[in-house]
């Protein structure tokens, strides 16, 4: 979600744009570089979660793909850290030439805290950094979803982006699943987050048939781009309630100050009595009605 259209940048930073982000029938968070169609996957079927794992949400009236945004309120203070692992298909150019749409320093200081999360990668990002995508997806410190191949938007306004045609986003997420099995992820999780947070009914029926369910979240951290850790930290902390999902991004060239962020906002979650558990968790007690 990370690879912004630049023009937009500001209005990101705004508290307002900030406060419309969230899960919405039309939920959109940020624009992103319009990918390359030439280099999108071909269809496959999605790998299917480890059976040891919650499954996803049961589809909704009408058979819609269920959408998550925050776990329980009152079933003790737990949060999930999500990061999306961001890269268009017409990047390999960019980072070919240097660009780090990775974050090796980022993982390594999540494990270093001992910090579970749930990274959602794009299928090209994944092809561009397999080692990466290996070691995330097999790391039970971690788990890993799906942000969709191309990172087309699924509906159309979603701050400029170009749109995955309906007859297409079935296919565009079975891409990306295809691309983490080619990097050696067995078991990526049934959770899929939309390029921009951006959805509408055409988008969820058109994703029902797939077993997956929709992840947005109720706290945007704001370090798309920025630049002082600290009021990023700060967002994050102001903005984190039982059960939250938290957006972050796992790209260092457009998120470069991430990795201090999660040195401070980890210890000082943990202090106030929350919890880091994984979307997986979030949703499990979601559905445990007991």
């Amino acid at each position: 979600m990370i690879t912004l259209v630049r023009r937009i940048t500001a209005v990101c930073a705004l508290s307002a744009a900030l406060a419309a982000c969230g899960g919405g029938t039309e939920a959109s968070r940020t624009g992103m570089t319009a990918p390359s169609t030439s280099e999108s996957a071909s269809p496959s079927a999605p790998a299917r979660p480890s059976p040891s794992r919650p499954p996803a949400l049961t589809p909704g009236p009408g058979g819609l793909t269920p959408v998550f945004s925050h776990g329980p309120r009152t079933k003790g203070k737990t949060v999930a850290l999500t990061f999306d692992a961001d890269m268009t298909a017409d990047e390999g150019p960019r980072a070919a030439a240097g660009e780090h749409f990775d974050n090796p320093e980022l993982i390594a200081t999540l494990r270093a805290l001992k910090a579970p999360a749930t990274v959602f990668m794009t299928g090209r990002w994944a092809e561009q950094y397999p080692d990466q995508a290996r070691s995330i997806g097999t790391d039970p410190l971690f788990e890993l979803a799906n942000h969709s191949y191309s990172h087309y938007a699924f509906t159309a306004n979603c701050y400029g982006l170009p749109t995955v045609p309906a007859d297409r986003m079935r296919s565009d997420v079975e891409g990306a699943y295809e691309a983490f099995r080619k990097a050696g992820v067995p078991h990526a999780m049934p959770y899929f987050r939309f390029p921009g947070g951006c959805y509408d009914q055409q988008s969820l029926r058109a994703l029902s048939g797939l077993g997956v369910t929709a992840v947005q979240w109720d706290v945007v951290s704001g370090d798309a781009f920025a630049t002082n850790a600290d009021a990023v930290v700060r967002q994050v902390l102001d903005g984190v309630r039982p059960g939250s999902v938290v957006v972050m991004h796992c790209t260092r060239s457009a998120a470069p100050t991430t990795e201090r962020v999660v040195r401070a906002v980890v210890p000082e979650l943990r202090k106030r009595g929350y919890r880091l558990v994984k979307v997986s968790d979030l949703i499990g007690a979601s559905t445990d009605r007991a």
